[in-house]
């Protein structure tokens, strides 16, 4: 099997197609030219050769008329052709290799979507001139095209077949990135999914407005949010720091405000200046922030989170 794109400047959109179809043929060959006959032989031709034909392997953007697109309107480039036809079962992939997790269709479908929506459609609107996925040079399309050699590069390797040459092996390492950014894209919807059962299930407290967490990794904001309009803090264990945490619930995903603070006689305060103003004896620090504080044990989170709604309950 061979997949082809162009040769010359490569961008993140030809870089993560190709790093699609890598994951799923791993033994194919990949080709970088405009040989036109190279590109009619080859399975998948991505970035060049004026085509868009799934059921051909063809994913091209770059021919006069095209006009494909989301629903949303955001045009495609090869990064969300490929993806479009491939994303679901990439994901479904990843999930497999890295988390040993056999998604449903419906739910890899879901994924990938969502992927598109966070990543894909921003190398897109990137490559065709429409909109850069960060300010400055530190957007995932600026850094993917810093791969590529410049001119210094070019005089001190060679023009040409060596500069190609260190161009194919500078784009496989700009897939290598790009298909990290996708296993951990994937690892953190897997996560959030499977973490969404044991948060439902966690032990509510204190007439529903404490949620207890056994484990401090489990993604849990969003459920909470959505789901448990009651709980105002949430007290979890932090297995790897070897403590328990306190937290407040945001209102949003793009807020710092939260349904209720802690203290603010707490903030900023650690160890024992935070153990004289609660009575915890083990209270450990508390954020200048108000929004996050731990103790060394169950029990003195605990006490603090019920001090925390006593707060909330005098300042009615």
């Amino acid at each position: 099997m061979v997949i082809v794109t162009h040769n010359g400047k490569f961008h993140a959109d030809d870089a993560w197609a190709c790093a699609v179809l890598n994951i799923l043929y791993p033994e194919a060959e990949l080709v970088r030219t405009r040989d036109t006959a190279t590109i009619a032989a080859a399975d998948f031709a991505v970035d060049v050769g004026g085509i868009w034909d799934p059921a051909r392997g063809r994913f091209d953007h770059h021919q006069k008329g095209f006009d494909g697109a989301r629903a949303t309107g955001v045009p495609y480039a090869s990064a969300g052709l490929v993806w479009r036809e491939y994303g679901a079962r990439c994901v479904a992939a990843l999930a497999a290799a890295h988390l040993g997790c056999q998604l449903k269709d419906s739910t890899a479908l879901e994924m990938a979507y969502s992927i598109d929506a966070d990543i894909v459609q921003y190398l897109d609107l990137s490559d065709v001139g429409a909109a850069k996925n960060a300010p400055g040079g530190y957007g995932l399309s600026a850094i993917v095209s810093g791969f590529n050699p410049n001119w210094l590069d070019e005089e001190r390797i060679g023009h040409g077949a060596p500069t190609e040459a260190y161009r194919l092996q500078e784009f496989r390492r700009a897939m290598a990135l790009l298909t990290d950014i996708m296993v951990n894209a994937v690892k953190y919807r897997v996560g959030a999914l499977l973490a969404v059962e044991q948060v439902r299930a966690a032990e509510p407290l204190d007439n529903g407005r404490l949620l207890y967490l056994h484990n401090s990794a489990l993604p849990w904001s969003s459920v909470v949010r959505k789901e448990m309009p009651k709980v105002l803090f949430v007290v979890s264990h932090s297995i790897g720091e070897g403590r328990y945490m306190l937290h407040t619930v945001s209102v949003s995903p793009e807020s710092f405000e939260a349904r209720a603070d802690l203290p603010a006689s707490w903030a900023g305060l650690r160890d024992a200046d935070l153990a004289a103003v609660t009575g915890v004896p083990d209270a450990t620090f508390c954020h200048n922030g108000r929004f996050i504080a731990a103790a060394k044990s169950y029990e003195g989170a605990l006490a603090m989170a019920r001090l925390a709604l006593d707060a909330v309950d005098g300042g009615r």
